[in-house]
């Protein structure tokens, strides 16, 4: 499974940090989320799809 995030959509939120801290990390430069981890391990599948779920911009993916 692959997670990346559209910056073009991302809006700076940080509901992605709240679900899956270890997965994401926050850029105050650009006030937008960086993907630590492009390819979650099977027990970081539940968080991944939790930030995705919850991401108010629709900014994230994770596909296969």
């Amino acid at each position: 499974m692959m997670l990346t995030v559209d910056l073009g959509l991302c809006q700076g939120h940080q509901e992605c940090l709240a679900e899956a801290p270890e997965l994401f990390d926050f850029d105050h430069d650009s006030y937008q989320v960086v993907v630590r981890i492009t390819e979650p391990f099977e027990e970081q599948l539940p968080a991944a799809r939790a930030a995705v779920k919850y991401c108010p911009a629709f900014a994230l993916t994770l596909e296969d």
